[in-house]
């Protein structure tokens, strides 16, 4: 963000370092959320878990280095249609002692790793759904990014085969897993911060995006692509610009921010008005997904409407990558990025038992607190034994926390943060907003649609 925030009159808050949200606001918070791995006792050590991927690209090797953090998880396969991401993959197993399998098929993998327990899939997004469905019928917990799909029709596929099979699906909106998010839905609905939440922002900036390049000594053959549906290499390494392979930049960053829109509110959007283009990159043939999208979901919630407020822009990273959520007595700013996280008060509000005078910002307007986790007291003002516990988990990568309570739930040990159905809510918010740019009209979302 921006080194400077304007208050409700206008004026600019300094930042600096702020006050840590203390006592009331923290206590209870390791209680209110979800397991992200199982607590070992001091010697133990938990018994191997069989892992294979699928699609050890730039972001499935990130999630297979993760899993390397994760005590018992033990990869034995490893599977792509490129050599070159197979090698890159398997060499840094080895590494770790870990020496794999190579697979070009994942059918082949399937038949022969007969006692694996879960696969991570990391594929470009139209092919989720028949990885993940082939895994979950094989008998396999399935760890899939996001987005589902880049189909309505193949997402409710895998939300069926993940109930039919009786496996887990987690889907990869880590932010789900992630203490900060916890502990701001805890300070809204619990300790009502905000008052009544009246609008909600959202954004996704990031800097022009040069192509995906590749080694040029080592393309796929021409009719290796053709057998998997890649009409070039350009369309394999840079998928996500093509309708046929993605749900484009809604799906690949907004989905993030809309499933925390549709998580905080406790509810749906009833509708969507959307604008957006090709503005920028038009210039490149063969390139169809917008590169700029601005929206405005509608939400019926219990104290009345909410209307969320969503960008995401692939020519600036102005402003980065955040959420905000506004209320008539104050408004909270988050990211995933660990280190953005305010608390500004309404002026009118009513100054909070656990505010300290002395830490607090210059008044300019609006007080502004920043937002720290595990800093917190019991009712009785006493250090909160689990505060440090909660402290630690908040300063891991939440892709890595989303990975433990997949792990742990595979475990029968905690449930998963984001199983398909609430992958599914969120796959229909943000492909609905691309039909509302397809139309220029106000697309409704009625609850039916949501429904697998």
């Amino acid at each position: 963000m921006s080194s400077k925030i304007l208050g409700s009159d206008g004026v600019a808050l300094n930042r600096r370092e702020f006050v840590r949200a203390a006592a009331a606001t923290g206590a209870g918070l390791m209680m209110s959320m979800p397991a992200w791995a199982q607590d070992p006792e001091p010697d133990e050590k938990p018994e191997d878990l069989a892992v294979a991927i699928i699609g050890p690209g730039s972001q499935g090797r990130l999630l297979m280095t993760m899993c390397l953090k994760i005590p018992g998880i033990r990869f034995v396969a490893v599977c792509d249609i490129w050599s070159y991401h197979q090698r890159y993959a398997a060499n840094i197993l080895k590494k770790y002692d870990m020496p794999v399998n190579v697979y070009e098929d994942y059918r082949e993998m399937l038949e022969k790793e007969k006692n694996l327990d879960a696969v991570i899939v990391a594929t470009p997004d139209w092919m989720h759904a028949e990885h993940s469905i082939a895994c979950l019928k094989a008998g396999k917990h399935v760890y899939c990014e996001k987005e589902m799909s880049n189909t309505l029709e193949k997402a409710a596929e895998m939300v069926k085969a993940a109930r039919e099979t009786g496996k887990l699906l987690q889907v990869g909106h880590q932010r789900r897993s992630s203490p900060r998010y916890w502990h701001c839905l805890k300070m809204i609905e619990k300790d009502k911060i905000l008052g009544r939440i009246t609008h909600t922002y959202g954004q996704w900036n990031r800097a022009r995006l040069l192509e995906l390049g590749w080694p040029k000594k080592e393309p796929l053959p021409p009719e290796t692509l053709q057998r998997y549906g890649y009409g070039s290499m350009d369309e394999f390494r840079n998928w996500r610009w093509y309708r046929k392979y993605s749900g484009g930049p809604m799906c690949d960053l907004g989905s993030h921010q809309i499933d925390v829109f549709n998580w905080f509110l406790r509810a749906q959007p009833k509708a969507v008005l959307a604008s957006g283009g090709l503005d920028y990159y038009n210039a490149q043939a063969g390139r169809d997904w917008y590169d700029n999208v601005l929206a405005i979901y509608e939400y019926d919630t219990a104290p009345g409407t909410v209307r969320g407020f969503y960008q995401v822009l692939n020519t600036t990273s102005q402003g980065g990558f955040y959420e905000q959520f506004m209320g008539d007595e104050g408004s909270l700013v988050v990211s995933d990025d660990g280190k953005t996280g305010f608390i500004f008060r309404e002026v009118q509000a009513k100054q909070r038992e656990w505010e300290d005078e002395a830490d607090k910002v210059e008044k300019m307007g609006k007080d502004a607190i920043e937002l720290k986790i595990g800093e917190t007291l019991t009712p009785e003002g006493e250090k909160d034994p689990k505060a440090e516990q909660l402290k630690a988990e908040a300063m891991k990568d939440s892709r890595l926390l989303h990975l433990e309570n997949f792990f742990a739930a595979v475990r029968g040990k905690a449930e998963l943060t984001c199983p398909a159905e609430l992958a599914y809510e969120t796959t229909v918010s943000v492909m609905r907003a691309n039909d509302a740019v397809e139309s220029g009209q106000r697309m409704k979302l009625e609850p039916a649609m949501f429904e697998v």
